[in-house]
């Protein structure tokens, strides 16, 4: 297989349709897609807002998009520097194997190096072992001392009152 036929570029604007796309395909993988309430018109607005601090990656074989990586900027009270967020990661399941995904991670590990990130996380189910030790294999430490808290929308409300 040619690696040189795959590209990533930053996604833009018109490539909401993609990004939802792939977004869905993650859900089903994750047996999420019940929680999937976005669109790709949402995702044109909040992405690609003026103000938006989001970014999308999208990986291309043979100019076909085939895998994606959505991102932010974190930060670090301890380290006194901004870390890099990996929200979601995710590679066609026809296209896995063939390295796509270690370059995309490869291609977000260079954008912390170049923002001076003191760390590039992202969280992963605990039922997906492959992607675990994919992880792994790359040298990614699990951070099981730590356990993730989440508010939702409703409970966002409640909080408030």
């Amino acid at each position: 297989m040619n690696n040189d036929n795959f590209v990533i570029k930053e996604a833009t604007i018109d490539d909401a349709e993609t990004i939802f796309n792939f977004i869905y395909q993650l859900a089903v993988y994750e047996k999420l897609e019940k929680e999937v309430t976005t669109t790709p018109e949402d995702l044109a607005k909040t992405l690609f807002a003026e103000n938006s601090h989001v970014k999308t990656n999208i990986g291309y074989y043979k100019n076909k998009p085939v895998a994606f990586s959505l991102y932010f900027f974190n930060y670090s009270t301890f380290k006194g520097k901004p870390g890099l967020y990996l929200e979601d990661l995710f590679v066609l399941p026809e296209m896995r194997g063939k390295g796509f995904g270690k370059k995309m991670l490869i291609k977000l590990a260079e954008i912390a190096k170049e923002k001076n990130c003191a760390r590039f996380e992202w969280s992963v189910l605990n039922w997906n072992k492959p992607a675990i030790d994919f992880y792994k294999s790359l040298g990614a430490k699990p951070m099981d001392e730590w356990t993730v808290f989440r508010l939702s929308e409703k409970e966002i409300d409640n909080l408030i009152g």
